[in-house]
């Protein structure tokens, strides 16, 4: 999907969801989409600090900002990781999961 199309969907949803007018959807879009790059920084880094407890804390952090903007596909992606990283379950492919959550929103960055 394209970084439109994402952007379409996410204002339809707080359009629709939170009663929002248009035009200040439009305004908080550009927060939102900075917001999510930091939440995927983090979630990278916490990847990388090799700490489950920690990834499974930046899963859940992501998750309520995917499911804020009606993004339910890539928020079912964090609720694993967190689930499973806070459970410290060393059988998940937690380096899939934050690539399939970061192939998702790549296209909302650009």
């Amino acid at each position: 999907m394209s970084q439109n199309e994402n952007i379409k969907k996410i204002e339809l949803y707080l359009s629709s969801r939170f009663q929002l007018p248009p035009e200040q959807v439009a305004e908080m879009i550009p927060t939102f989409i900075t917001t999510l790059k930091e939440h995927v920084v983090n979630l990278e880094n916490a990847l990388k600090s090799g700490s489950l407890v920690e990834l499974g804390g930046s899963g859940h952090t992501i998750k309520g900002a995917l499911l804020n903007l009606g993004l339910f596909e890539s928020a079912e992606i964090a609720l694993e990781i967190e689930k499973n990283g806070k459970a410290e379950d060393q059988g998940t492919d937690y380096q899939a999961l934050v690539g399939k959550i970061k192939a998702d929103l790549t296209p909302l960055f650009k």
